[in-house]
């Protein structure tokens, strides 16, 4: 066999249609993402706070804050959690629980366990960007508002 029948080109994709493919693929990767964040705040720490479970009383008895931080804290985990399943405001709650997560990493950190901070960075990550990806419709949502 000759050299040149080895050396087919590639089919040619345009930019635009493998950018549009791509963009529903981070979209759906950041909506599994969203769903499973989402359940997580809401189940496995909104809750907990909420009910008055030990482990978080004993927590924010540990930050020295009082116990009504917990009940803040709670809700806006709730707030978050059902903002980031629903997809016109998916963004801008992502953006909030940015700021949570800025704090949780604060008092992890300063106040409690060092090592654990690395979870709620790593939510923080995955809420930038889905705050970058659902971009448009906050600024929708926004615009709504001033009006």
């Amino acid at each position: 066999m000759s050299a040149q029948t080895h050396t087919t080109a590639a089919p040619r994709t345009t930019t635009a249609r493998t950018s549009s493919g791509d963009r529903r693929t981070l979209r759906k990767v950041l909506w599994g993402a969203q769903v499973l964040l989402a359940a997580f705040l809401f189940v496995a720490s909104a809750l907990p706070k909420f009910a008055g479970q030990a482990d978080a009383v004993r927590t924010f008895e540990e930050i020295g804050w009082g116990q009504w931080l917990r009940y803040v804290t709670g809700a806006v985990e709730a707030a978050g959690a059902i903002g980031l399943v629903v997809p016109r405001l998916a963004g801008l709650a992502a953006a909030g629980l940015i700021g949570l997560m800025g704090g949780a990493v604060l008092t992890q950190l300063l106040v409690l366990e060092p090592a654990w901070a690395l979870l709620p960075l790593g939510f923080a990550v995955v809420f930038a960007a889905v705050a970058w990806d659902r971009r448009a419709e906050s600024r929708q949502v926004l615009r709504r508002l001033k009006r």
